[in-house]
């Protein structure tokens, strides 16, 4: 095993301007409703509060979070979820993500980049995105759930988590691929890895229902455990709740937290919630309209930077 971090210290985060339901992403993303209940304005407001307070409890933590303010022109509606166009890494390299939705694809934006430069050594960057000209995509974390120590990426294959990219991306890094089917009670498939599990240090939260094919299951299963980690298995209804997309993170006294919205808190059983207990403490937090008419939760607001810092 390598001295590569699984958490970090580091989070970024987009403050949305103009959050709303996408249609777009509503075509392979099950977890979106538009219910018509609230104005467009009601939701973007609504939006901007939910991130406001879930920043407020990661800093009361002591988790250091970097908030980028989204721009209003181009209207971005799924900007508040970042890490689906790019990841940091240790070795100072970031990588930019090819994106299904148009609409997302103006979420990419150099200046976020440049203002980091003046915190962290940004070596190099890969630009995967040059796939969206064969309409094939990798979106970031949102695809890929990583574990950094080992170096093994699980990724549940969809119409987000194209096959070839997903070995291109393997070849760039060094990473074993752990690849595999993933499907909600319908028969659909998972439009991102990042609903279905979680890893962390020492445990992942899985849904292994989800992973029909009883092969694929058992190569996760074991791939898991070989690597030391306690499985934290949930169910399909839970998983419906976004119990499935967490992110474990650090403060700066090497303090760790589960984050995960007050949602996925409650559908966790007392014997769920007293596991996770055993390895890390638990930050929940509401974030109703943005699970709702986004269609994500907790995980898929942070951007984890595991950047090295610029130093004197």
């Amino acid at each position: 095993m390598s001295s590569t971090n699984q958490i970090t210290n580091n989070i970024l985060m987009v403050r949305p301007a103009n959050f709303g339901f996408n249609a777009e992403t509503a075509q392979n993303n099950a977890f979106q409703t538009n219910d018509g209940s609230l104005t467009p304005e009601q939701i973007s407001k609504t939006a901007k509060d939910e991130f406001d307070n879930l920043v407020k409890n990661l800093r009361d933590a002591g988790v250091n979070v970097i908030v980028i303010e989204d721009t209003d022109e181009p209207v971005k509606s799924d900007a508040v979820f970042p890490n689906n166009w790019i990841s940091f890494h240790a070795d100072g390299r970031i990588i930019t993500y090819p994106m299904f939705s148009p609409i997302r694809r103006q979420e990419r934006r150099d200046d976020v980049i440049e203002s980091l430069k003046e915190q962290f050594d940004i070596k190099d960057r890969i630009q995967m995105e040059t796939a969206e000209a064969q309409d094939i995509f990798l979106e970031g974390t949102g695809s890929m759930i990583f574990d950094r120590p080992n170096k093994i990426v699980y990724a549940c294959i969809s119409v987000r988590t194209n096959p070839s990219l997903l070995e291109e991306f393997c070849r760039l890094t060094g990473y074993k691929q752990v690849a595999f089917g993933s499907f909600d009670q319908n028969g659909l498939e998972i439009y991102h890895t990042n609903v279905m599990m979680a890893v962390g240090e020492d445990f992942a939260v899985i849904c292994l229902d989800s992973i029909t094919d009883i092969k694929e299951r058992n190569h996760v299963t074991e791939t898991l455990e070989s690597t030391g980690k306690e499985i934290i298995d949930i169910s399909l209804d839970q998983m419906n709740a976004f119990a499935g997309n967490m992110l474990q993170v650090k403060n700066g006294q090497g303090d760790t937290f589960l984050v995960m919205s007050e949602t996925a808190f409650n559908s966790l059983t007392e014997s769920q919630i007293n596991r996770i207990k055993k390895y890390t403490q638990i930050i929940h937090s509401p974030i109703p309209v943005i699970e709702t008419y986004g269609g994500g939760s907790v995980r898929c607001m942070m951007a984890e930077v595991f950047l090295p810092p610029k130093v004197g």
